[in-house]
């Protein structure tokens, strides 16, 4: 059985369905801070908190867990430069609470959802598995904090990892069951289809002297549902025995800001309104993937690497739920 702890949120909510399609047994933990019940379908749901030791200690014992799942984490970049304290707590306290729960249980299998933000301002574009972990702001640092406790508990105690450090997930269940619903939203392409949409007036474009072609950041995107397909051969090469190690997810190309609103015109077929604001505090200027080890190690390909696709997917979600999951 797997254990998707965070399942009811965006990444989480697709694995739990990729796996029960894949004929997994699935059980689900999270406080539903920011999931929503309703992205929860056919599995085992224990709403309780990742920090809360006696909840966790009671699903390792009621249920078989082979593998943790941990999408648990705050995302938000640049939430995590007005509210570092908030991450510190939920992300490095959770993780710790749940590693010391799987290191009770006898519980030895990880796959974690990491970051691009624990590179910082690459130095070499595109950005391999060995470059050095300089975060800019707590978010990534949170999670540089976070692998490295997976790294540490493997040597003393033998729990397996693999860190898959994504770049920016985007998209939405291809059969439109399951989309994108933070509250309050701050990804790029739900808030550019947001204001295509007149659900918001504008998007903010934050910072356009960069040194890029348009002077707007560069972004490598992945589709949500490629992601799950990179976790659940994670898993399988965890099965199978494999150390611990850790992945870049991402196409390997990468897209600016300007050029992501201009493909949510094409997609949508209007205009998109856009403001101008000054750069926000940590932020590298360009984050692009090398996944060439996840390519050849799990035999990962991307199903949908291109941007319009990503767009689409999410567009189709959002005009069959413009409330999200209260539609």
């Amino acid at each position: 059985m797997i254990l998707v702890i965070g399942g009811a949120g965006y990444i989480g909510s697709h694995m739990v369905k990729y796996l029960l399609q894949r004929g997994e047994s699935v059980v689900v933990l999270d406080n539903f801070s920011t999931g929503h019940r309703a992205a929860v379908r056919d599995a085992t749901v224990v709403e309780g908190d990742l920090r809360d030791m006696e909840t966790l200690q009671r699903v390792f014992t009621q249920y078989p867990i082979e593998c943790v799942m941990h999408f648990a984490a705050f995302i938000f970049a640049g939430e995590s430069m007005r509210h570092p304290a908030k991450y510190y707590d939920n992300n490095v306290l959770g993780c710790l609470r749940l590693l010391e729960a799987m290191r009770i249980s006898g519980v030895s299998q990880i796959i974690f959802s990491s970051t691009a933000a624990v590179y910082g301002e690459p130095q070499q574009i595109p950005i391999p598995e060995t470059h050095p972990l300089q975060p800019t702001n707590a978010y990534g640092e949170t999670k540089r904090v976070m692998e490295g406790m997976l790294h540490w508990y493997g040597q003393a105690y033998g729990i397996r990892s693999i860190a898959l450090r994504y770049f920016n997930a985007a998209g939405a269940d291809p059969e439109g069951e399951l989309g994108e619903d933070h509250r309050p939203e701050e990804h790029l392409i739900p808030l550019v289809l947001f204001a295509g949409m007149g659900k918001r007036p504008n998007v903010s474009v934050f910072g356009t002297d960069y040194d890029t072609p348009d002077g707007t950041c560069i972004r490598d995107y992945i589709h949500v549902w490629d992601l799950c397909e990179a976790h659940y051969l994670a898993l399988q090469r965890l099965r199978s025995g494999a150390p611990s190690t850790v992945y870049n997810l991402g196409n390997g190309q990468g897209y600016s800001v300007l050029e992501v609103i201009r493909t949510a015109e094409q997609v949508i077929g209007k205009p998109i309104p856009v403001v101008y604001a000054e750069r926000r505090a940590g932020d590298p200027v360009r984050l692009v993937a090398s996944a060439e080890k996840a390519q050849r190690e799990l035999g990962w390909k991307p199903q949908y690497p291109d941007l319009a696709t990503m767009i689409e997917h999410a567009y189709r979600w959002f005009l069959k739920h413009p409330e999200g999951y209260d539609s």
